[in-house]
């Protein structure tokens, strides 16, 4: 795929998938229960000393890492918290705020007790000239954070891995 729209705008990451939990169940795994099924241990900026992530639930709050070392470092901030419609942040993981992306997930009822779930990681020009790279890589990692949370769906909200 080219990571270029026609406009010469880096193209947004899009992932979707179809999880069998009602729209209330998928919204709260993906945001209360993060910490349960992210893959912390590579996905994420203490790698394998990563204990928790934390979301405030409110727009203009904080979404932080807390490592088992005591130490803390912020993912972003929390653009817009509509459950169990949609959450949305500014995404700077190991990176300064002015660098952020944002990432946008949704939540729709896709009946039979599915819930459809969408992803849109967008704004990869404020990585500058490391754009097209950094969302390359970013494409991949999505694929893996969605496998992760699909097998947690799978097992219930309560399951996890």
């Amino acid at each position: 795929m080219n990571d270029l729209t026609d406009a010469g705008v880096v193209a947004p990451v899009r992932k979707q998938l179809t999880v069998r939990l009602a729209q209330q169940e998928a919204f709260e795994l993906f945001t209360a229960g993060l910490s349960r099924w992210w893959p912390l241990a590579t996905h994420s900026c203490s790698q394998a000393n990563a204990l928790r992530v934390v979301i405030e639930t409110r727009a203009g709050g904080s979404v932080l890492e807390h490592a088992r070392d005591g130490s803390t470092a912020p993912w972003g901030t929390v653009l817009v918290w509509d459950p169990p419609h949609q959450f949305a942040m500014s995404w700077h993981p190991a990176s300064v705020p002015e660098q952020a992306t944002r990432v946008d997930v949704s939540f729709s009822d896709a009946g039979q007790g599915l819930c459809r779930v969408e992803l849109v990681h967008s704004g990869w020009e404020a990585r500058g000239t490391e754009a097209g790279t950094v969302r390359g890589r970013y494409d991949g990692g999505w694929n893996v954070v969605f496998a992760a949370y699909e097998a947690a769906a799978r097992g219930g909200f309560g399951g996890g891995r």
